[in-house]
Order: structure tokens, then C-alpha cells, then sequence
């Protein structure tokens, strides 16, 4: 059976990317989904003079290792500013100190979903540039916009905006 874990770049308690993730993961057969909080890897803000006296931290060995074994990563990430959110910038930068090809060559999804109407068009654009260079396989990317007029009890509602999605999982579930 395929493994694949879901995750939202988010710390947010209500997180939109993260109902995403768990969604997209959903319509994924025949596959055994985790799905991570990021809360449940706090992290201290990275810093070289604190990896030196301290070390890395062991939620961030955790986290990678949850990518290490798994055969595929749906990743939703917030757009904070235009840019990743603190949290899951803070875990990337950890996460690189242990290993700078952090993705591990694992087909990725990637999506971004916004309140607005660009679906986090910024992040994504950041994230499809930088994620290669740690070794991501993004095999494609999904953009939800209006996350609140187009999402309701768990599953988008915009057939058009739902088609794209089930495409993109087709995908990404193709090159597990």
C-alpha cells in the first residue's frame, strides 16, 4: 500500500490550507494518508548561535523523518504577506540543516488556498522555485482562490474549481 502524508504550511488552529490537504488526500486511492499538524512539531525560532550550543531540535528530525518514509507529500502552504508563513518557514530552515535535499525526490502536490481571490498565486510562485532545490518532485500545483465561498463541510463546492483539483490529484497519484 502507498503512503503519503498531508500537511499544511500553517500553525493556524483553523487552518484553510490544512482542510485542503486533508480534502486533496482524500480523493487519493488505495493509499494510507497521515496527516501532520504542524503544532504538533513546535520548533524554536532557527538560529545558528542556537543549533550551536543546543543542537537541532527532535520535532524537526521528527517531521523529516515522516518525509523520509513516505511515498508522496500534499503540501498546502498559507500565505503570509505574500510569502510562506513563519511557522513552516521556521521548519524548512530547520529542516535543512539536517538535510539539504529535504524533499527526498517525493512527488509532490502543491497548492495554496486564500481567502482572496490570487489563491496564494505568491507562495506558490516562491515554492515552485525553491522546492526543486531541496529536492522536491512537485508533479503539479493547485491554486484554490475564495476559500470561503468555494469550500463547505469539508470538500470544495466550485465544480469547476473541484475538477482541477481531482486532475491534479490524478497526477500526483500517478507518479506515486
Amino acid at each position: 500500500m502507498t503512503n503519503i502524508i498531508a500537511f499544511a504550511g500553517s500553525n493556524s488552529k483553523k487552518s484553510i490550507n490544512k482542510q485542503l490537504a486533508i480534502y486533496a488526500s482524500s480523493l487519493v486511492d488505495n493509499t494510507n494518508v497521515t496527516v501532520l499538524d504542524l503544532n504538533d512539531f513546535e520548533l524554536p525560532l532557527f538560529g545558528v548561535d542556537y543549533e550551536r550550543e543546543v543542537g537541532i531540535p527532535e520535532n524537526a528530525h521528527k517531521f523529516l523523518q515522516h518525509i523520509k518514509s513516505t511515498d508522496g507529500i500534499i503540501i498546502s502552504l498559507a500565505e503570509h504577506n505574500g510569502a510562506y508563513s513563519a511557522a513552516f518557514k521556521n521548519l524548512l530552515d530547520w529542516l535543512s540543516r539536517i538535510e539539504g535535499k529535504t524533499f527526498f525526490g517525493k512527488p509532490m502536490l502543491l497548492m495554496a488556498a486564500s481567502t482572496g481571490g490570487r489563491g496564494g498565486a505568491s507562495v506558490l510562485a516562491i515554492a515552485k522555485d525553491r522546492f526543486p532545490r531541496h529536492d522536491a518532485k512537485i508533479v503539479t500545483d493547485f491554486s484554490f482562490p475564495l476559500f470561503e465561498t468555494n469550500f463547505s463541510d469539508g470538500k470544495i463546492i466550485n465544480e469547476e474549481l473541484n475538477e482541477q483539483l481531482k486532475k491534479s490529484v490524478d497526477q500526483f497519484h500517478n507518479n506515486l
